[in-house]
């Protein structure tokens, strides 16, 4: 008979009507305001890094960074220079830079050029991971706090105290309903994201690779 009427009390309002997301959030009491600060967050973060990607994906020119290792292989580096400072592609960069200095230590600052292009692939990342993994936690906590409600609501007259009864019920199904809703739903555009810093890591040891090849064939060839 409790399931019944805690089934009623969420999907409908005394008087009968339909309950809405507001009705629903003030239902779910204290608990849903830390959550609905959460979801904004990551909201903002999902939005924030899609954008990023997209506008990284519009500047790819591999068959510049092609070029450019070409004009490498055949030993002139100003050819490559040249070419790759035109180009706002990331992996460019990261070759113009190491071509840069090169007589200094090439290989120190690919490390550098390239930690500071992938970290852009990573910013928000640990945010948007902490919003994930602290939603379920926090429909945890209301869980608990409605339930703790509803166990102290047992007390006296069970059926005048039927409505605390429900509530607490119900706080403890919305938080708990919310806080994975959260989890769930920023878990596919964080993978997404993820895979997409894999894949530029990816990019980046492979040019690391072909130009240290190059540039010692380069090198050999010259002498």
């Amino acid at each position: 008979m409790i399931n019944n009427v805690v089934i009623a009390f969420l999907l409908r309002n005394p008087d009968g009507s339909d309950m809405s997301f507001m009705d629903l959030f003030l239902a779910g009491k204290q608990i849903m305001w830390p959550i609905l600060l959460l979801s904004f967050v990551m909201i903002t973060v999902v939005i924030e890094r899609l954008i990023f990607i997209m506008r990284e994906n519009a500047t790819r020119e591999p068959e510049v960074v092609e070029k450019m290792l070409e004009n490498v292989e055949r030993g002139d580096v100003e050819a490559a220079l040249a070419i790759g400072k035109k180009s706002k592609d990331f992996l460019a960069k990261i070759v113009v830079y190491s071509l840069m200095n090169r007589d200094s230590s090439m290989s120190t600052a690919f490390v550098r050029a390239s930690g500071h292009e992938l970290a852009r692939f990573q910013q928000g990342m640990a945010t948007l991971d902490t919003c994930i993994t602290a939603a379920p936690y926090l429909g945890l906590l209301g869980t608990v706090t409605g339930m703790m409600r509803t166990f102290g609501s047992l007390t006296g007259d069970i059926g005048a105290a039927a409505g605390q009864i429900t509530g607490g019920v119900a706080e403890a199904l919305i938080a708990t309903m919310c806080g994975l809703a959260i989890a769930i739903a920023g878990l596919f555009p964080f993978n997404y994201v993820n895979a997409r810093a894999e894949v530029a890591k990816q990019e980046v040891a492979d040019v690391s690779h072909a130009l240290e090849l190059l540039m010692k064939k380069s090198e050999s060839a010259a002498r």
